[in-house]
């Protein structure tokens, strides 16, 4: 809304769309003279759901936070929020909400008042203001805590209530930028909970960026895994972990014993610890391939053929899992994960190890 010769105008609308879905990114790109921050990207975010850009740093996923929001201007694409093109519009007029890693509360105002703010500058009646500050209170279990001051709250506190001021606007979108980077492990894994709670109840759609791997698996309705300024896979959690597309992929999230070889068009990969048998009706692009084994999917012993000899270099214990590492004749690692039933060899045995066909997966 703005004034023009003591007239009050109202702002046109963008034109809606027919397209599907919340958010919508068509062929996004950022580049910084010969520097491609992002290089052409489409996704399409659900309403409702909880997205997550994952990647190492350089990888993008800032960048697309911010084009998202409109910190950045786009080198070409564009940006389709409920259905209308947003891409030209200034940050403060897409109804976008923003979560940082650090808080940004207002040192001065009381957690109340904090999570107040954002509704008295859109001009709600005070009213509305109460009752939604006390539902949103209830919802971050902090109405105890209406009273106090930033200064007066635990770290996980003041996340708490970054956290409501944000929520309690209802925006279309929410985009969170590693909002739990500050945390110690503890509370970091207390708070994943904590969003995952708040997602769930107010049907928020939600856009994470991360660069821990664990947080997006635990988080997730889908992850969007960036490498190299642009999208390396998009899929479930699930998908992502048990069904990597390329070795990056594999590498990135979790941990993956990734074998080298050359693919002979068939059933088999040649590499320098011999010849593995692949899952039924595997295919690559290439025929420079690798296969890739998850820590929990080798056992002691050959299995159905597949075997690689290794010498036994540290053993971790993990409570409910075994880790045992070892050194392959090349001198690569193999690291596989015992459950506590399982008998544990002793450091420098030397062991085989083997893994059924089917729990393996070929990727580029």
């Amino acid at each position: 809304m703005a004034t023009r010769a003591g007239m009050i105008v109202t702002e046109p609308k963008p034109a809606k769309l027919a397209v599907e879905g919340k958010l919508v990114i068509e062929g996004l790109c950022k580049r910084y003279g010969a520097t491609t921050a992002l290089e052409p990207s489409s996704l399409t975010v659900a309403e409702g759901e909880f997205l997550t850009l994952l990647g190492p740093s350089g990888s993008g996923k800032t960048t697309l936070l911010q084009l998202i929001c409109g910190l950045v201007e786009a080198s070409e694409g564009r940006v389709v929020i409920d259905g209308r093109d947003q891409s030209a519009m200034p940050v403060h007029q897409r109804d976008i909400g923003l979560v940082f890693q650090h808080y940004a509360l207002f040192p001065h105002l009381t957690v109340a008042e904090n999570i107040a703010f954002p509704l008295k500058m859109r001009g709600r009646p005070g009213a509305e203001i109460a009752k939604r500050v006390a539902q949103t209170l209830d919802m971050v279990h902090l109405g105890h805590l209406a009273g106090r001051f930033p200064r007066e709250l635990s770290g996980g506190q003041q996340q708490r209530v970054a956290l409501a001021r944000c929520f309690v606007y209802q925006p279309s979108i929410i985009l969170m930028d590693e909002p739990l980077g500050a945390l110690d492990k503890k509370l970091r894994e207390h708070m994943q909970i904590e969003i995952k709670r708040l997602h769930r109840e107010s049907g928020a759609t939600i856009v994470y960026v991360t660069h821990d791997q664990e947080e997006a698996l635990a988080m997730s309705d889908r992850i969007c895994l960036m490498n190299h300024a642009k999208i390396e896979q998009l899929g479930t959690p699930r998908e992502i972990y048990e069904r990597p597309r390329t070795a990056f992929a594999a590498d990135f999230i979790g941990i993956s014993n990734i074998f080298r070889g050359h693919w002979d068009g068939n059933g088999s990969l040649e590499t320098a610890h011999g010849r593995f048998a692949l899952p039924y009706g595997s295919h690559c692009e290439s025929r420079d391939a690798a296969l890739v084994i998850r820590p929990e999917n080798l056992r002691l012993g050959a299995q159905e053929g597949n075997a690689v000899n290794g010498r036994v270099s540290e053993i971790v214990y993990a409570g409910s899992e075994t880790r045992v590492i070892a050194v392959l004749a090349d001198g690569g690692q193999l690291v596989l994960r015992l459950g506590p039933d399982d008998a544990v060899p002793a450091i420098d045995e030397a062991i085989v190890a083997g893994w059924p066909r089917d729990k393996a997966v070929l990727v580029a």
